[in-house]
């Protein structure tokens, strides 16, 4: 089959983006709720206790190095624009910053063809389905050949998500660095972004980088109903030799108006193996089996396809975009004692600083590697909302498709 997916692809401007701020706004009106009653928030032995959004401030030095980094017209090949942001510390003490959706080429200082005071980038400039970045000390110091993860088919691409260094097996003295990927394909309306078919986990040798094989882990393709297939890789967070790994479905905008969040875990050691995979299916953990939500009721209630997990002392603590009119500018977290909950919440909401009236926030990240002095590093992205002109938006000012950072400052909640 002629594959014109590619200039369809640039002419959207990216995928991703616009998908979630779609999912996102499919939930309008959702809650998310617990599994248990209100009057089951108690803390467990482990030393959970309620935990809610006590500050936050724009950290305006990680957001000016990303423009800094974009901005650079040195190099033809490298990073000017991306989201799916998501981050992981290497044993070198570098930092991997992985994307969706990229913008390569060059761009251009203001004013742009239209006179505004915008850096700008040519409409035919190159658009990859992933990228990654190398930070040092705080500095971005280059882009790796894009796309790290090929396209497995014309009508196929890989989204890179969560990443963990890990054992290269279980009890193994060798490192690796596993890469959860989403596969999606081209589909028709209403799917227009493409719809889920498989998690799989892409496996790179340290210190190079290089990418040495790509396993799936979770084969969506035999789910007829698209809106019932999961993709797991969102969020991760590490615990007690498990690997704890957050995924979510699409939601039919028909028949679900919001996503329902699941879990499954890992042992250290394993994610590359499907056969170590466990998923929670609402009473315990079981290999091969069908996972059961541990967030939504699929009518109502649920989260967006894209959140994010962190672990502050015994607390889990979950940001989502808050759900309702808000749910394209405003986070909101959520708190439990468990990955499979039950999470309390909201505990309380931000709205962080948009560029533009035209534009929504979208997949809320923790940075755990860069969180210090309890305060939590968080990055949001950002796109321009109606779909039909977002590629000339997005070439028009560079900075609308670039990661926004904030600091979060958690506290006893209630």
């Amino acid at each position: 089959m002629p594959d014109d997916t590619a200039g369809a692809r640039r002419r959207t401007g990216t995928g991703f983006a616009l998908a979630l701020a779609l999912a996102l706004t499919l939930v309008l009106g959702a809650v998310l709720v617990t599994g248990r009653p209100d009057d089951d928030r108690r803390a467990d032995d482990d030393g959970c206790r309620p935990r809610t959004v006590a500050s936050w401030a724009a950290d305006s030095a990680l957001t000016s190095e990303f423009a800094r980094y974009g901005d650079d017209a040195g190099r033809t090949d490298d990073w000017t624009g991306g989201d799916g942001t998501h981050s992981v510390r290497l044993p070198d003490g570098r930092l991997l910053w992985l994307f969706s959706d990229t913008f390569l080429g060059r761009v251009h200082g203001p004013p742009n063809p239209a006179g505004e005071s915008y850096t700008w980038r040519d409409a035919a400039a190159p658009l990859v389905r992933n990228s990654a970045v190398l930070m040092r000390d705080g500095r971005l110091e280059g882009t790796l050949p894009a796309p790290l993860f090929p396209d497995p088919s014309p009508d196929r691409w890989r989204w890179p998500v969560a990443a963990r260094v890990e054992p290269r097996s279980p009890g193994s003295s060798e490192q690796v660095l596993r890469v959860l990927l989403w596969v999606r394909q081209t589909a028709q309306h209403p799917w227009i972004y493409g719809v889920p078919t498989a998690t799989e986990v892409a496996t790179l040798s340290l210190p190079d980088l290089r990418p040495e094989s790509v396993v799936t882990v979770l084969d969506q393709e035999r789910v007829a109903d698209p809106s019932r297939r999961m993709l797991f890789g969102t969020t991760l967070v590490e615990e007690d030799g498990w690997t704890y790994v957050f995924g979510g479905d699409d939601g039919r905008p028909a028949a679900r108006p919001a996503s329902h969040a699941y879990v499954a875990r890992v042992p250290d050691g394993g994610l590359a193996d499907p056969a170590a995979w466990e998923y929670w299916n609402g009473s315990a953990w079981q290999t091969r089996a069908r996972p059961e939500p541990v967030l939504g009721d699929g009518r109502r209630t649920g989260v967006g396809s894209a959140f994010s997990v962190a672990r502050e002392e015994g607390t889990y603590v979950l940001f989502t975009m808050a759900t309702g009119a808000k749910g394209l500018t405003t986070v909101a977290s959520y708190w439990a004692c468990s990955p499979t909950g039950p999470w309390h919440g909201p505990a309380h909401e931000f709205t962080p600083a948009l560029p533009d009236a035209g534009t929504a926030a979208y997949n809320p990240q923790t940075h755990p590697e860069l969180s210090e002095d309890g305060r939590l590093v968080l990055s949001y992205d950002v796109n321009w909302l109606e779909t039909g002109g977002a590629a000339a938006m997005l070439s028009r000012n560079v900075s609308l498709y670039r990661p926004r950072f904030v600091t979060v400052r958690l506290a006893p909640g209630r």
